[in-house]
C-alpha cells in the first residue's frame, strides 16, 4: 500500500496544519507498515512565490500519481480549498481513493460568503471524496448538514507527548505569566487578552503574558506602547520549538480567547505541558477543555469573564495544580499522536 500525504511543506509552512502533516511523515510506526510519501502542494512566501510553487507542485504530482493508491489531502479554508480542488477533481476522475482532512478554523466562515456557484463547487470538491476527517463532533454535525456526505468521521489531532515533558514545571511558581501561541490578531482574540491586561494591572502590577506568533505584529506592538504595557506584554513573534518549550517552563497558562476554531495545537501542546487552559467555546474547544477541570471556558468577546478567569489562576494555586495534572492524563488518554495515528491507520485500510 502506498499513500501520498498532500499538503503545506512542514518545514517552509507555519501552521497546525503543516504540524500534523510533519507528526505523520515522523511517525516510525506508520511509516513501517506502509509507504507514505509527502507531496508539497503549497509553501509560506510571497503572492508570486506561492503562486509558482503551487502551480509547479501540481504539474509535478501529474508525473507521480500513479505510483499510490490513496491520498490524504490536507486542507483548510479560502485559497487552500480551491487549489485542493485541482488536485481532488484529477484523481475523482482516475478512480483513486481519496481522503480528505479538513483544518481550518473558519471554515464555515469561509463558506458563508461564497456565491451560490463557488459554494456549489465546494459541494462538488467534498462529495468528490470516499472520506472525510474533521477535527471534532461539533464541526461533523455542521458539515453534515452543509454538504450531506455519506462518510465524515472525527478524528482529533494529537500530538507526542514525550516531547513536551521538558516544558513542564512547578507552575504555582509561575501563575501570574500567561502565554498567547498563535496568529496575532481579532480571530484568536489577541486584542481582547490586551484589553484584559489592561485592567488586570491595576490589582497585578506584575503580571505578564507573552504573545508568540505572526500576523498583525507591529499593530499589536504599537497598540502595547500606546496603553505603557510594555511590562506586561512580551511580544516574541514565530517562535521555534524550542523556544516553545523554554517559554512553557515559566508559565501557568495557555491563553486563547479565539473567535473561531477547530481543535487548536496550541491548546494540545499547552496541556501536554502541564498547562491550566483559558479559551473559549467555539469548534472543538469545549471537547478539550472541562469548565474548572482542567481549564476554564468563556464567550468570544467576554473581556470580564477572561479577566475573571486570569484571577481565578492567579489566586487559586490549589486549582492550578489539579487542572496540570488533569490535562497531562487527558492528553496522553484522549489526544496522544499514537490514538491520531492508529485512525488515520485504519481509514487507510478501509
Amino acid at each position: 500500500m502506498k499513500v501520498l500525504e498532500i499538503g503545506p511543506s512542514p518545514v517552509k509552512s507555519k501552521g497546525g496544519m503543516a504540524t500534523v502533516i510533519r507528526g505523520i511523515m515522523e511517525d516510525e510506526q506508520l511509516n513501517s507498515k506502509k509507504i507514505i510519501r509527502l507531496h508539497e502542494s503549497y509553501s509560506d512566501g510571497n503572492i508570486l512565490y506561492r503562486l509558482i510553487f503551487s502551480i509547479l507542485a501540481f504539474i509535478k504530482f501529474i508525473f507521480i500519481y500513479n505510483k499510490y493508491s490513496i491520498f490524504h489531502i490536507h486542507m483548510a479554508s479560502y485559497g487552500s480549498t480551491f487549489r485542493k480542488g485541482y488536485y481532488i477533481r484529477f484523481l475523482k476522475e482516475r478512480n483513486k481513493k481519496i481522503i480528505l482532512h479538513v483544518h481550518g478554523a473558519e471554515y464555515l466562515v469561509f463558506f458563508d460568503k461564497l456565491s451560490d456557484r463557488k459554494k456549489d463547487i465546494v459541494k462538488n470538491i467534498w462529495n468528490s471524496c470516499d472520506s472525510v476527517i474533521v477535527l471534532s463532533e461539533e464541526w461533523k454535525m455542521q458539515f453534515e448538514k452543509l454538504f450531506n456526505h455519506r462518510n465524515i468521521i472525527v478524528i482529533n489531532n494529537g500530538i507526542d507527548t514525550q516531547q513536551y515533558e521538558n516544558g513542564k514545571c512547578n507552575i504555582e511558581s509561575f501563575a501570574r505569566n500567561f502565554l498567547f501561541l498563535g496568529r496575532l490578531g481579532k480571530r484568536k482574540g489577541a486584542y481582547d487578552v490586551i484589553t484584559a491586561i489592561q485592567r488586570l494591572r491595576n490589582n497585578y502590577p506584575d503580571v505578564k503574558v507573552y504573545m508568540a506568533g505572526d500576523g498583525e505584529v507591529e499593530q499589536i506592538r504599537n497598540l502595547i506602547k500606546q496603553n505603557n504595557l510594555d511590562n506586561n506584554i512580551k511580544i516574541l513573534g514565530w517562535i521555534n520549538f524550542e523556544e516553545k518549550i523554554e517559554l512553557f517552563k515559566k508559565i501557568s497558562t495557555v491563553l486563547l480567547p479565539s473567535y473561531n476554531e477547530g481543535l487548536p495545537m496550541t491548546l494540545l501542546e499547552g496541556m501536554a505541558a502541564g498547562k491550566v487552559i483559558i479559551s473559549t467555546n467555539v469548534g472543538g474547544i469545549p471537547e478539550l477543555v472541562e469548565q474548572e477541570k482542567n481549564g476554564l471556558i468563556i464567550t468570544p468577546g467576554d473581556i470580564d469573564a477572561l479577566c475573571k478567569a486570569m484571577e481565578q489562576v492567579i489566586e487559586d494555586k490549589n486549582f492550578i495544580q489539579e487542572c496540570s495534572i488533569n490535562n497531562i492524563d487527558k492528553i496522553n488518554n484522549e489526544f496522544s499522536r499514537r490514538i491520531m495515528h492508529s485512525k488515520i491507520e485504519k481509514l487507510f485500510l478501509n
